[in-house]
């Protein structure tokens, strides 16, 4: 280790990664169980060691060993000697442990109106119409001064999207009553899966990630991503977020001497299977120009081609560990690997990607002037850590000596969108009941004055009286008689 590289291993030289090309980001990959999580973790103890700061997703729930000294064993002792690691010292290093869920870490957390509506869509998995239907909403939020703080923010809004779907529809384009409700079930399917907790406040301050102890130390912020893994989507969601978060933030400090921050992005595939084009441009667009701001992105992956080549041509330090030749497309997956190499003469980079051993890779960084190096069949080194879990005992210690408990560890419900709707629902409620009321009085007044002023009528039988039907019987038989004599009259002449 020195204050310009990290030392990686040994092949017929020692092998390093330069600190000044370290932004120039990485792919490490290969098989289960090859060794790429020892890769990662000697590399973050290198950068720790030179006053990086380090962000990686504990996926398989070893990397919290880092805060721990490794326990001395034959083998580690005799492979550093192999490498020419002297002295191999046990240590632990600073650490900082994270979690989602807030259960294994500090929680980490972040607005809705930070996460935005391409990635929230990409976490729903919308179409192009809901997708829509959700920028709009988003808009909406903006004209009218709404805050986007959580989930229950984000439903509130979409009912007032649903209720003046007409009105909207006037100024923003069509609004599908259909979209808004695919959207809120599909909140509700990822509420199930713990992302309520995620979404509010305080959010996190990139500033944070950011840090050096008292030693000058990089500290490394860990993730558990254990239980993350679970939800994948909601796991690669959020990486690309923090990423874009620091694209965002961070100040361009072109090429430094070392990194500001080196990310290292585990499970990586997981972020570009079934990605849009737009979701893949903006990945691209990420790694391509964070460089400029001092962080190095390394992806973490069994196969190298799950990073598409848009990304994969910005990636200049790779190590690469077995891989396993069984089928057709598995032989196919490893000549593109060996084709990413500058050859070496000593050997077939084809044939040597099958042959490694456990703790074995070849390793291409890049050197002066940012030249990639010859591939090295390399011997990696032990890591001065724990490699393996740390216990429930070792967690609650880290923790207890964090100065990160009081800022993150309760949650803030400071008045938003939800509060700000719900009020304005209340009052519409209110003058909708008040109108009701003065409508109903006015219709009782109006009723009450026309029973005064109308006269009352007697209601007249039907039935005739006794005298009233013989005076009506008389005159019939007078009329009779009166028409007979006077036919009779006229017969005669």
């Amino acid at each position: 280790m020195t204050n310009q590289s990290v030392f990686l291993g040994k092949s017929g030289e020692p092998q390093s990664l330069a600190l000044k090309y370290a932004n120039r980001h990485g792919l490490i990959s290969g098989a289960t169980g090859t060794g790429k999580t020892v890769t990662l973790q000697i590399m973050a103890e290198g950068f720790s060691k030179a006053g990086v700061p380090v962000f990686a997703a504990d996926v398989k729930g070893d990397l919290a060993g880092l805060s721990q000294p490794v326990e001395m064993k034959d083998f580690l002792s005799k492979r550093a000697k192999t490498v020419g690691l002297d002295p191999y010292t046990p240590a632990g290093f600073p650490v900082c442990l994270w979690d989602l869920n807030g259960k294994q870490g500090h929680p980490i957390r972040a607005t809705v109106s930070e996460m935005g509506p391409l990635l929230l869509a990409r976490l729903l998995d919308l179409n192009e119409t809901q997708e829509g239907v959700l920028t709009l909403a988003f808009r909406l939020a903006d004209d009218e001064g709404l805050l986007l703080l959580d989930l229950k923010d984000l439903r509130a809004l979409l009912v007032t999207v649903a209720e003046r779907a007409k009105e909207l529809s006037a100024e923003y384009g069509h609004v599908s009553r259909a979209s808004v409700g695919a959207i809120q079930r599909r909140l509700l399917a990822l509420e199930e899966q713990g992302a309520e907790e995620f979404f509010g406040e305080p959010a996190l301050e990139l500033d944070d990630f950011l840090r050096i102890d008292e030693n000058g130390a990089g500290i490394v912020n860990i993730l558990a991503a254990d239980k993350l893994m679970q939800t994948p989507k909601l796991y690669a969601t959020f990486l690309l977020w923090l990423l874009s978060e620091l694209f965002e933030e961070l100040p361009e400090i072109g090429d430094p001497d070392k990194p500001r921050l080196v990310f290292f992005f585990d499970e990586a595939h997981l972020l570009f299977d079934d990605a849009p084009d737009a979701l893949i441009d903006k990945v691209e667009q990420v790694v391509r120009l964070i460089r400029s701001k001092g962080v190095g992105v390394f992806f973490v992956t069994q196969n190298p081609l799950d990073v598409p080549d848009s990304v994969s041509n910005q990636l200049g330090n790779r190590v690469q560990h077995a891989l396993r030749a069984f089928t057709p497309r598995e032989q196919r997956v490893i000549r593109a690997a060996a084709e990413t190499f500058r050859p070496n003469p000593a050997f077939k980079t084809l044939d040597v990607i099958t042959e490694l051993g456990i703790g074995e890779a070849l390793v291409s960084t890049l050197e002066k002037k940012g030249v990639p190096g010859v591939v090295e069949r390399t011997l990696i080194r032990p890591p001065a850590s724990r490699m393996g879990p740390i216990t429930k005992a070792e967690r609650r210690e880290v923790l207890r000596y964090s100065d990160m408990a009081d800022k993150y560890d309760a949650t803030v419900d400071r008045e938003s969108a939800y509060e700000i709707l719900k009020e304005h629902a209340e009052r519409r409620a209110k003058a909708l009941e008040a109108q009701q009321a003065r409508e109903e009085k006015a219709a009782r007044t109006t009723r009450t004055r026309n029973t005064r002023t109308r006269p009352a009528r007697r209601r007249r039988s039907n039935r005739q009286s006794v005298s009233e039907a013989a005076f009506k019987s008389a005159a019939r038989t007078l009329a009779r008689e009166l028409v007979r004599g006077l036919l009779g009259t006229l017969k005669k002449r």
